[in-house]
Order: C-alpha cells, then structure tokens, then sequence
C-alpha cells in the first residue's frame, strides 16, 4: 500500500509543480509590466506563452535530476529547499544562455528574474506545506511505511525508539526477529528466529526491513541480504559501529573497494569553502560598515566604565587546532582569571556597562574582524581558551572534530540555547552536526534564527 501511495503523491508533486511553473511565467510577466514601473514591451505574452512549455519541461526534468521527487521520509527540508535552489539557478542560468546564444535580446531579463524568484518562493511554500499536512496525516496514524527489526540490541532499540518518538515519519514496527536467547526488544513482539526470515517476509509482505544486529550476528548478514532480496522486500542495515559515523557518510573507490571515510565534511570541497568565505568576507565588511556607530559609541563606553583596554584579546584555538586572537568588547574589570574562569550570569568583576554590552551581546561586534581576516567565520562552532580544550579534549568525546572548521561568532549548538553553562557534550553533538551537514542555506537558517530570536552569542568565558 505504501508503495501505491508514494507513486500517487509523487505523480501529484510532479502534477503540482508544472502547473505551478506554467502558471508563474505570465504571472511574472504581469508583474513586469502591469505593476512595476518602467516596463517597456518588446516581446509579446504569446511570445513569452510560446516558451512556457519548454521551460516547464526543463525545470521538471532538472527538478527530477536533483532528487526532488524522491520520498522525503527521510530527508530534511533544508536539504529539499537546498535542492530546489540549485536546479532552479541552473535552469535560469541555461535559459538566459540560451536567449544569448539565439540573440533573442528582447526578452525582458527582469521578467525572468521576477519568474525565477516566484518559482523559488512558490515551490519552497509548496513543499513545506505538503511536508506540514503529511506530518500530521502521518501522526494520526495513515500512510505509514510497515518495517520488521532484525536484532534485538542496543541499536535496535534506538531505532524502535526513534520511529515511536517521531511517529510523523511515518513508521511502524510490525515486530521483530532475533536469534535464541537474544534480549527482548521492548514493547514489541518477536517473529521469530532468522532461520525463518524468508517465510516471514512472504507471509507478512513489510515495506522495508531494517537490520540492527549486533556484532556477534554480523555473519547473519550475506543470508539476510539473500533473503530480502529473493523475496523482493527493501533492506536497511544499521552498522553495529553507527556511533562512530556521520549519518550521511561519504565512500571513496579503490578499483571496486568501497572505502567508507568516517567524517564527512562538506567544508572539505573547495568549492563549498570559497562559498562560505565569500560570504563571511562580504558579511563582515556589510557588518562592520553597518555597526561603526553602535561599535565606536562601546569603545567610548568602555573606556569610561573602567581603566583597561577597549579590546580584549584572548587566546582562543580555531581551525586545525591553531590559536588565534579572538577580539571583544571588555565588559569586565581586568582580572587575573581572565583565561581560565568560567562566567556566571551574575559576575561581580562585570562592569554596569559591560553587563548592558553582554545583554545585548554588543561585546561580540569586534568579531567581525576576526572574521574579515579569516580566523573566524560568521557561523561555526565557538572556539573554546586553551585551558578548556586541553580539559574536554579527554573528557568528550569527539570534541576536537570541532577544529576541523572555521569557529563562528555564532553557531547551531548556541541558536539551539546551548550556551553559558550548559552541557558540553550536547554542544559538541550540535557542532558536529552541523559540520557534517553543512549547507549554505543552513548557515543563512543559523543567522537568521540568530537576529531574529536574539540569540546573538553571548560568551561564556570571562572576558
């Protein structure tokens, strides 16, 4: 049943979509010409009708071509939205160069940026309104994907414990299979053994099998494989060592050997590097020239509160573990614990000005700096004093992946209130993650939760 339903929704995006994108073309062209100023008509909208068709047909077989027809079960908004904006900028992009080399220069250019913003706003709404009504059809129990469970160990449970704690996902255990005096997988029944998977599988026909054993069952694995695929049902395998990779890991191929690289960080392509560079470097620039006034009148501010230094520079550890000065406002009366003490919310060494700087986390503005000069990025994993990591780095674990990226003024783990003092061990959780599933939109998401929530750093070290 799920398999006719996922066909039925995929051939209603696919419906959805074109309709949409033939519809926006002469809606883009009335904005051109009826609403907006300046409008001068050189190509009629039979002309621009007769292009329609074409261009719905290339935006549907590029939309295709990046996945977003896919089940998106599970896969995240952010990743369709990225997908959305990379096949719609290289649709518009083909069609310009088209109209150039065709030396069809009559065709209004802002009609056709008026047409591919609106095809970007009204496929994103469209999506995230499509994932909204699912969700909730799918927490009222309809369309869910039947999956048995191989195992019984701790990975199991996580599964099982996962799909029940977000049933809008749309799973459900229909029990699962173990080995003799296997442990009970809890609130769940067991099938039977795995001498009997393949009878099981016929009889009870699930949509999708999921392999969670342990270790001492692996060699299970090639007669589980053999029996998903003879009766024809799905197979997923949850590695016995899944604690010790990224969720969408990357594999590299040594003539046919498949290598599987155990961090992924999409960082690492130099392109993605020199888009979030530029951005960082243009960010900064915009930033510094907008804030000058609000940063000279701190400066003015902190040089009267108390005497010191305007700037306080404190060694922090960036990218590959190499130190840097990290720049701040001074908020507090210098002090002997400035690079090992740990700040509190109520901080008698803090001046009554810099509390008002911390509040508003003005004191961060000379960040911006560190960021022009490519210490430090717009967004990222804090960087931590030198005490600090000497301390963690034995004590959390995978708390030195976070060197493997530009730290940020803010980042994924403080948007999410994880910051002063909080868990560690949950802000590194946050940072990896965020390292693994770098995109640029979801750095555009980090600062805009970032200003428009006032989640604007606020540093937990003594400054």
């Amino acid at each position: 049943m799920i398999k006719e339903n996922q066909r039925l929704l995929n051939q209603l995006n696919v419906a959805s979509d074109g309709l949409l994108v033939y519809l926006l073309l002469p809606a883009a062209y009335w904005l051109r010409f009826n609403v907006l100023p300046g409008g001068v008509v050189n190509v009629t909208l039979r002309e621009y009708m007769l292009l329609d068709l074409p261009i719905t047909l290339l935006f549907l077989f590029s939309f295709a071509a990046f996945g977003l027809y896919r089940s998106f079960r599970n896969h995240s908004l952010m990743d369709e939205f990225s997908r959305l904006l990379r096949a719609s900028t290289l649709d518009i992009l083909l069609l310009l160069s088209l109209l150039f080399v065709q030396h069809d220069e009559h065709y209004s250019r802002w009609t056709l940026a008026i047409f591919y913003l609106l095809v970007l706003l009204a496929l994103s709404g469209k999506r995230l309104v499509l994932r909204r009504l699912l969700r909730s059809y799918r927490q009222q129990g309809y369309n869910q994907k039947h999956v048995i469970i191989l195992g019984s160990g701790r990975m199991a449970q996580t599964y099982l414990q996962a799909i029940q704690e977000e049933r809008e996902l749309g799973y459900s255990a229909m029990g699962y299979v173990a080995g003799a005096g296997a442990p009970p997988l809890p609130g769940l029944n067991c099938l039977g053994g795995f001498e009997q998977l393949e009878d099981l599988l016929n009889e009870l026909q699930p949509d999708e099998v999921v392999s969670a054993i342990e270790m001492m069952d692996y060699q299970r694995t090639p007669q589980i494989i053999a029996d998903c695929e003879k009766t024809g049902t799905k197979l997923s395998i949850i590695p016995f060592y899944a604690d010790y990779i990224p969720s969408n890991p990357d594999f590299d191929d040594l003539n046919g050997i498949p290598l599987l690289n155990i961090r992924r960080i999409p960082l690492d392509n130099w392109g993605n590097a020199f888009c979030k560079r530029a951005m960082d470097i243009v960010g900064s620039l915009l930033l510094i020239i907008l804030t000058s006034p609000v940063m000279l009148a701190c400066a003015l501010g902190v040089r009267l509160s108390s005497p010191g230094p305007i700037i306080f520079k404190q060694r922090r550890i960036g990218r590959n573990k190499q130190p840097f000065d990290m720049y701040k406002f001074r908020s507090m009366r210098v002090n002997s614990r400035q690079e090992t003490g740990w700040s509190s919310q109520h901080d008698d060494r803090k001046t009554k000005f810099g509390a008002f700087m911390r509040k508003c986390s003005l004191d961060e503005f000379p960040q911006f700096f560190n960021v022009l000069k490519g210490d430090m990025s717009l967004v990222g994993p804090r960087p931590e004093v030198p005490f600090y990591v000497e301390q963690f780095k034995d004590e959390i674990p995978l708390y030195m992946v976070k060197h493997q990226v530009r730290p940020g003024i803010t980042g994924w783990a403080q948007v999410n209130g994880l910051r002063g003092d909080t868990s560690i061990k949950a802000r590194v959780e946050h940072d990896i993650y965020y390292i693994e599933h770098w995109r640029l939109l979801f750095d555009i998401k980090i600062l805009l939760i970032t200003v428009f929530k006032g989640k604007f750093m606020n540093e937990e070290k003594l400054d």
